[in-house]
């Protein structure tokens, strides 16, 4: 009836509408929509609009009407002409002029050319420009319109702007779907489909009934190529989540083609679909481990953006063990290092911190590249440069010094938490660059004009990497000791941190070791914890066990005795020694178990090659702050490092480096 009532106004027809019967069947429930789970999307319905809003609910596994969303029809209808149908209604004298037709497709060269100009939109208003200008477009350039549009307005769950649905050449655009959903490619079809779940269009309106049925249709004839059935799963994911029918079925579609067949494209597209949700709890892990053994064979042809989607998904889908695939994936990397775009970048850099992998090469081709972008990229990129480098314990003064450059310039730009990870990397590594004043001095500007707007932990992360490289932010300790900051600390969490504690006694030890004029609140003995060492994140390097039963074994032929020195010796200053020897007033050696007339202790530092940075023997920021505290405290620190101890080839040769190292003053005796 409603298709009558259109086809029978003169105006339609004079504005050029074709008249086409209605395609595509309404799919009954069961076969449009599964039960899904209960934090499925729930886009709700109103009854007489075909372009609606989708509003968000949690917990319910059905859609339902909800009479609080506006139509589109009710809002935009404003003569005399009204259609009591679930169709779009145009008023007369705004109707755009393109048509979408499958009789006289624009030209190969025409749709590139409408897509470039698409690609330069940079706001909604110019798409609806552009489609004004046309007088004739393919589905596929229809679809592409409402992505882009679905691409400057959506964020997160909804729309900026949710008032572009009501624009004309939308609701015309949707109107013309709608009508020809039938007549629409594969391709056409299913990428409307998805721009309109992009848009956030009501699913039980008649554009997307009819586009869903007709996709089901043609899902049924198994004539899809993996691209489209990706495209379609993608939709269906928007629209039901994980547990919805049709999407089990185009998986099935999708697993009857062996991935060797699939075109680059078309690897990547599974990929994408995969890491939407569809791959949970392990499903596919047999198409996976698939996918992964082809990707091999074709990452050499993979442009930036397929490296960065592919390195995204690995992450998505925690597949730990495709670290062949990283590695390759790495290695193309290098050559696209000055293509990425800032999103790409921040993408490959944080999966390659996920997966706790850095190459050589991919290196220093960032020392070559990080100079030339500090200034102008997004702070996020910068930012995510500067962890990969701490995260990797990679210390490139090029790099450091470059972005310690850009940082005077452009910390304003940076968000709180942008600002403590820069300064959480250079404390992790332990370097100043050669701006340091102005670096820091910029710092303390920050804090002033914005502590605000720090949050808690974020906060003591930025004052705790100052005191790593000797930079004391007194001004703002006292600060982080009062009550009322101790208690949204707290508060921030899930209770108390080891972790946090321990940085909160570190810093508070540093100012009573290294400020004496310090005179602040004090951090009462309750946050404190006994020792800095503890499982997963710690203050401390545990000692390469390797390294410390060689030394062990030399100490004893040196000493004479095990009894001599003690091991993994936890001090009341809550750092742990790897070695202790104690000596009395004269010089001699004392038991380790003797406590009375101890005149002089000595520490030794066993420094395996985790304690340095992995490409220059440099310290890394925690273990220098740690023997700095312990010459404070009245010990003589003796450094093993690996680098040297591991060159020595004889027993004699071990004996006579731990002598002169540990008593460079004094004749070794002989046992």
């Amino acid at each position: 009836m409603a298709l009558k009532i259109f086809q029978s106004l003169p105006l339609f027809r004079e504005m050029g509408i074709p008249r086409y019967p209605p395609v595509g069947s309404v799919c009954p429930f069961n076969r449009l929509l599964s039960t899904a789970s209960a934090s499925q999307a729930l886009c709700v319905a109103y009854p007489s609009t075909s372009v609606g809003r989708c509003a968000r609910r949690q917990g319910s596994s059905k859609l339902q009407p909800d009479t609080r969303i506006r139509s589109l029809t009710t809002t935009i209808i404003r003569e005399p002409l009204f259609v009591a149908t679930s169709s779009v209604g145009l008023h007369g004298d705004s109707v755009p002029q393109f048509r979408l037709t499958q009789q006289h497709r624009p030209t190969a060269d025409e749709e590139q050319a409408f897509l470039q100009r698409l690609g330069g939109c940079s706001a909604s208003r110019h798409v609806f420009r552009l489609l004004r200008s046309v007088t004739m477009m393919s589905d596929n350039m229809a679809a592409a319109a409402l992505h882009r549009v679905a691409d400057l307005e959506q964020e997160g769950n909804s729309l900026k702007d949710p008032s572009v649905l009501e624009k004309n050449v939308i609701r015309a655009l949707c109107f013309q779907l709608e009508q020809e959903s039938g007549y629409l490619s594969d391709a056409g079809l299913v990428s409307a489909l998805l721009a309109c779940t992009r848009l956030f269009l009501d699913p039980w309106s008649t554009l997307m009934v009819r586009l869903v049925s007709e996709s089901q249709e043609r899902l049924d004839r198994c004539q899809m190529s993996v691209e489209q059935l990706c495209t379609l799963g993608q939709a269906m994911l928007a629209m039901e989540g994980p547990g919805c029918v049709m999407l089990e079925q185009v998986m099935e579609e999708v697993q009857k083609q062996k991935p060797t067949r699939w075109s680059l494209t078309e690897l990547i597209a599974v990929y994408k679909l995969l890491q939407g949700g569809v791959a949970e709890n392990g499903k596919y892990r047999d198409l996976l481990n698939a996918m992964h053994t082809h990707a091999l064979t074709v990452t050499s042809q993979m442009d930036p953006a397929a490296v960065s989607m592919l390195l995204t998904a690995l992450v998505t889908l925690n597949q730990t063990q495709a670290m062949p695939l990283v590695i390759s994936l790495c290695k193309q990397a290098v050559r696209h290092v000055p293509h990425f775009t800032d999103e790409e970048l921040t993408l490959v850099l944080g999966a390659l911190m996920h997966f706790g992998h850095s190459d050589h090469y991919f290196v220093k081709v960032m020392e070559r590249y990080v100079p030339t972008m500090a200034f102008s990229s997004h702070p996020e990129t910068v930012t995510k440069v500067m962890q990969f480098f701490s995260r990797r314990n990679i210390l490139s003064p090029i790099v450091f010094d470059a972005v310690a450059e850009s940082f005077v310039y452009r910390a304003d730009d940076y968000s709180t938490s942008q600002v403590a990870r820069h300064i959480m990397a250079f404390g992790k590594v332990g370097y100043l660059p050669p701006n340091a004043g102005e670096v820091f001095r910029k710092v303390e500007n920050t804090l002033h004009t914005r502590f605000s707007h720090f949050q808690p932990r974020t906060l003591l992360n930025l004052l705790h990497s100052c005191i790593l490289v000797e930079r004391f932010p007194v001004n703002f300790v006292s600060k982080v000791f009062s009550s009322y900051f101790l208690q949204q600390l707290q508060e921030q969490g899930t209770g108390w941190d080891r972790f946090v504690l321990a940085q909160l006694t570190q810093l508070y030890m540093t100012m009573k070791l290294e400020c004496p004029l310090y005179e602040g609140p004090k951090l009462l003995p309750k946050y404190h914890v006994k020792s800095f060492h503890m499982s997963g994140r710690s203050l401390e390097m545990p000692v390469d066990p390797h390294l410390y039963n060689s030394v062990k074994t030399g100490l004893i032929d040196l000493l004479g005795a095990r009894s001599y020195f003690g091991s993994r010796v936890l001090t009341p200053y809550c750092y742990t020694l790897d070695v202790e020897i104690k000596l009395d007033e004269d010089g001699y050696v004392l038991p380790a178990s003797h406590i009375d007339d101890v005149y002089k202790r000595i520490a030794l530092c066993i420094d395996g090659q985790k304690r340095f940075t992995t490409n220059v023997r440099q310290l890394l920021g925690k273990e220098a702050i740690k023997q700095r505290h312990l010459r404070l405290l009245g010990y003589e620190v003796v450094q093993i490092p690996y680098y040297e101890f591991e060159n020595l080839q004889s027993k004699t040769g071990v004996v006579d480096y731990l002598h002169q190292k540990i008593f460079p003053h004094s004749y070794r005796l002989s046992w």
